[in-house]
């Protein structure tokens, strides 16, 4: 039977690869909002995952079938889909808002795990996450300025790509020592592959050479970046790495500047830095539950 990947603690380690993953997700985005001024979302996400199946295809043929193996399988499925629908969401977000705005409005996520980590993990919120969690909408609301002229209905698209997103993570979390990397790639590779093959005939635009080579340079950055959180999660616990995630808004900021000429307004500058601290406030507060809990079990 093949055995998962035992946890380390490193939390240098697993921060410095967490930081790396966030820099892939960015190229991966920007590279994304380039195809989709030209091609359909489900398209794109399709070539993203060849990819991703064509990289993930030489460990899995060294491993054979139990690169598949997961007492959970289920679970990996939800996981698989729950990538998937973070990764289309989020596409169809870059398609119409530029990438500072549909980063910052997509870090909601951190708050969608607190609130799933009741019924997933069985954790205790108590009213001071809660009340960050609440805090974060308001940056939320605050980027999206609902009943404005300013308002945009394609900013729903990275508010679900982050709940999708939430999901997959606090799967990977209880997951996480039980199967291999490599499992989790697989099914993640598998599953996605397979749900965008059952409708690409419906969607199908002949795609250039330029746009294949870029579509592959998505699927090896976002392969690479899952990679690295992944392994960032067995070194690090997620409390520590929660804010580190943040950085990604830095790069997309930075990207969508220099590829796209796009620079971020007030309300985006500050709903992002309310989003941010009632994001770290909550890894903070999580930190200090789990040492209690270490505690009361020592």
């Amino acid at each position: 039977m093949k055995q998962a990947d035992a946890r380390l603690d490193d939390p240098v380690g697993g921060s410095l690869l967490l930081v790396g993953a966030m820099l892939l997700f960015s190229l991966s985005d920007a590279s994304s909002k380039i195809l989709a001024q030209s091609l359909p979302v489900l398209e794109i996400a399709w070539l993203r995952y060849l990819a991703f199946v064509l990289l993930v295809a030489p460990a899995v043929a060294r491993q054979g079938l139990w690169s598949f193996y997961s007492p959970r399988p289920m679970l990996q499925t939800w996981r698989g889909l729950g990538l998937l629908g973070s990764s289309l969401f989020f596409i169809w977000a870059l398609s119409y808002l530029p990438m500072a705005d549909a980063t910052a409005t997509g870090f909601v996520s951190p708050l969608f795990t607190t609130a799933l980590s009741i019924p997933f993990l069985g954790e205790k919120v108590g009213i001071r996450r809660w009340a960050a969690v609440v805090v974060g909408l308001l940056g939320v609301i605050i980027i999206v300025r609902p009943a404005t002229s300013a308002f945009n209905p394609a900013s729903a698209f990275p508010i679900l790509s982050a709940a999708c997103w939430s999901l997959a993570m606090i799967i990977t979390r209880r997951m996480s020592g039980t199967d291999s990397t490599l499992t989790m790639l697989s099914y993640a590779a598998v599953v996605g592959f397979l749900a965008l093959s059952a409708v690409l005939p419906f969607v199908w635009v002949t795609p250039s050479l330029e746009q294949v080579a870029l579509a592959g340079f998505i699927g090896l950055a976002s392969t690479g970046g899952q990679w690295l959180t992944v392994k960032a999660y067995r070194r690090a616990d997620a409390s520590l790495l929660a804010p580190l995630s943040y950085l990604q808004l830095v790069w997309s900021t930075l990207l969508g500047f220099l590829v796209f000429g796009a620079v971020p307004d007030h309300a985006t500058i500050l709903g992002a830095a309310i989003i941010v601290a009632s994001g770290i406030y909550t890894a903070h507060r999580e930190r200090i539950v789990a040492a209690e809990r270490a505690a009361k079990r020592g």
